[in-house]
């Protein structure tokens, strides 16, 4: 199975993390990561305070794998069905 779609989403979700790390007292840039960090749309429904940051950002990236690997596993599963040999 070629993982390209995992390995760029990979690459996104360190991409969301290294920019907001570097960048999060920038609106703009605080509101792009809260917007696309799968693991910060829960933290309102438990809590603001004393969040860390390198397990946040640890699920971010990993949120971000799991939605590209699925993309690939989808691919392979659709690539197979529309195979005559599959």
């Amino acid at each position: 199975m070629n993982y390209r779609a995992t390995t760029v989403f990979t690459i996104i979700g360190a991409a969301l993390c290294v920019l907001h790390f570097f960048g999060h007292e920038y609106d703009p840039i605080y509101l792009l990561f809260y917007a696309f960090s799968v693991p910060a749309w829960f933290y309102p429904f438990f809590s603001y305070t004393n969040i860390n940051p390198f397990w946040l950002y640890t699920l971010t990236i990993v949120s971000w794998t799991i939605i590209g690997y699925l993309i690939d596993r989808f691919t392979v599963i659709r690539q197979k069905r529309r195979s005559p040999n599959g």
